[in-house]
């Protein structure tokens, strides 16, 4: 499980890569919750909102690793896929619900429990950071440490 968890907008891979030691910092947009698996939630709401196979995406290196400290499970930041990216800035709000309550129950099924409330607050301030970041020819990645 993840202990802090923030997802950010930067303008590349490396301005990304910077933020390894110690998070975001408040150098770019970022919206941060905790404990829960980053890598596994984009995959299931890549899966959810814009179709595809799970393992396939697995498969396809996705997410993008972008930068880890020395493999020992400490902090890691990845990026998210231009595709979910593209996805979460073109859902309407009605279906960024939809895919919140999807995503609830499926992590349930796992008994994970998140409150909708907060899945719909996670889901709908990515699409709104993805649609900025777009906008800007930006890129969103994830910090987990």
């Amino acid at each position: 499980m993840s202990i802090i968890v923030e997802f950010f907008a930067a303008p590349d891979d490396l301005s990304a890569a910077r933020t390894l030691p110690g998070g975001t910092r408040q150098v770019f947009e970022a919206v941060s919750f905790g404990n829960f698996d980053a890598e596994e939630a984009v995959l299931e709401w890549e899966c959810l909102l814009a179709g595809g196979d799970f393992e396939e995406l697995v498969d396809a290196g996705e997410p993008r690793a972008v930068a880890e400290q020395d493999g020992s499970g400490g902090a890691f930041v990845f990026a998210v896929s231009p595709r979910l990216m593209d996805a979460l800035a073109h859902a309407a709000p009605d279906r960024l619900r939809d895919v919140a309550a999807s995503w609830v129950r499926l992590r349930a099924e796992e008994d994970e429990h998140f409150a909708p409330e907060v899945a719909d607050a996670l889901l709908g301030s990515l699409a709104g950071m993805a649609g900025r970041a777009r906008r800007r020819g930006h890129s969103v990645y994830c910090w987990v440490g």
